[in-house]
């Protein structure tokens, strides 16, 4: 018989399966077929591992990692906000740590009580790690957007001042990456 700490993580296991069926608005590289919240975790967190060296800051990658494959959990509760939506305001930290206290809370103590404190570092975004992982969080879909040729920036009206504004804060985690989110920005809108 498994021990109910085992239980606990086994049902956070099949909880966090959700997190699969969470569509956002960005499309795949080349595609069509919009991206689920699951794919861009994992998209994510490949790039801290290969990009790392880009960091204005020493950061343990290891934490990095975790706050990006955890971030977005909460949007199992919460939803996925697009960044420019002019309806809803893209930074829902109440609602989201609602779903967090919840979602963590399947988790033993110790580990809900982890989880929860790297989620809300990722969202103060004050560490070099915290930087750093939102940095990620906003260039992912840069490239994303520039393989679709403006992707859903164009599908859904968003104007250059709007896009250069929600994604320089990677400039605080990497100002190499900011560099060229700058220039493909700039590109993608001057056709």
């Amino acid at each position: 018989m498994e021990s109910s700490r085992l239980k606990k993580q086994i049902e956070f296991i099949k909880e966090v399966d959700k997190l699969k069926y969470i569509e956002r608005k960005t499309r795949l590289f080349n595609s069509n077929r919009r991206e689920n919240d699951a794919e861009h975790s994992w998209h994510l967190s490949l790039m801290a591992i290969i990009l790392d060296e880009h960091s204005n800051e020493n950061i343990d990658v290891l934490k990095v990692l975790k706050m990006l494959l955890i971030h977005d959990i909460v949007e199992i509760d919460a939803g996925d906000t697009f960044l420019f939506d002019t309806k809803k305001n893209h930074d829902n930290t109440a609602e989201e740590f609602v779903a967090a206290k919840r979602i963590f809370g399947i988790l033993p103590k110790n580990q809900a009580e982890d989880l929860i404190a790297i989620w809300k570092e990722f969202e103060e975004g004050e560490t070099s790690e915290a930087k750093f992982a939102k940095a990620m969080d906003r260039f992912q879909p840069v490239l994303q957007n520039q393989s679709n040729n403006g992707g859903t920036w164009f599908e859904f009206n968003v104007i250059y001042e709007n896009v250069i504004k929600k994604t320089e804060k990677i400039k605080l985690g990497s100002s190499t990456i900011w560099e060229y989110v700058e220039k493909t920005i700039k590109s993608l809108y001057n056709r």
